[in-house]
């Protein structure tokens, strides 16, 4: 399971579609009406459950949207640390359209990363917007041209792989925690982080590499 894997044999994850026409569809809405009662509640469940999983992941990870991500795809999305969009994306969460609402995280993560203000703007209307307004607004992070998604976020999957992978990961799971602590809080978690790091062979690594000049060879440990 990629929760357990050593730091330093997977250092980042690339999520993308199959093909070009969409990063993720989404729920099906020929579905919808046999999904009232419990029978949707244990779906949405399994659907947060999954998405979940992906958020909480250590390692960085970066989707690659090639295509449209809407409702559940862009909800996909969201669960990822960066996301690199092609200019030819489409995203947005527009099931307010359907008279249902965003139930697989979008309510929770789109503030987290454009702002209240901004979250309210695009679930209540829920208006899709192209590639370049989403990169405006920080929903992306880069946008590529058409077909170059994949290759972009796999660059820089590969440069946060050279970087040290327990520091890498001690940092990002320092940065989601930043939103559920105080001020103090989040720098006695980064003390504590620091301390742990500064113990590691790949700081020793890092130190040696720097004064021979010479790229690190990190291993996690």
């Amino acid at each position: 399971m990629l929760e357990a894997a050593p730091a330093g044999e997977v250092r980042a994850l690339v999520v993308s579609g199959r093909g070009e026409r969409a990063f993720c569809a989404g729920s099906h809405v020929g579905e919808f009406e046999a999904q009232r009662g419990p029978g949707g509640r244990a779906r949405l469940e399994a659907e947060q459950r999954t998405w979940h999983q992906l958020a909480g992941l250590p390692m960085p990870t970066i989707a690659a949207i090639e295509g449209n991500a809407l409702g559940g795809g862009l909800e996909l999305a969201l669960c990822c640390d960066l996301r690199v969009a092609s200019e030819r994306a489409k995203l947005g969460l527009p099931e307010v359209r359907l008279a249902v609402i965003p139930g697989s995280g979008g309510t929770q993560r789109l503030p987290r990363i454009v702002g209240e203000a901004r979250a309210k703007e695009l679930i209540l209307t829920g208006r899709v917007v192209d590639a370049a307004e989403a990169e405006r607004i920080g929903l992306v992070h880069r946008v590529v041209a058409a077909g170059e998604a994949v290759a972009a976020a796999r660059a820089i999957g590969e440069e946060i792989a050279a970087r040290g992978p327990l520091a890498v990961r001690e940092a990002k799971r320092l940065i989601d925690a930043a939103a559920d602590l105080d001020l103090e809080a989040g720098l006695a978690a980064e003390l504590d982080a620091s301390v742990r790091i500064f113990a590691t062979q790949d700081l020793v690594e890092g130190a040696g590499a720097f004064f021979d000049k010479r790229d690190p060879e990190y291993r996690g440990r």
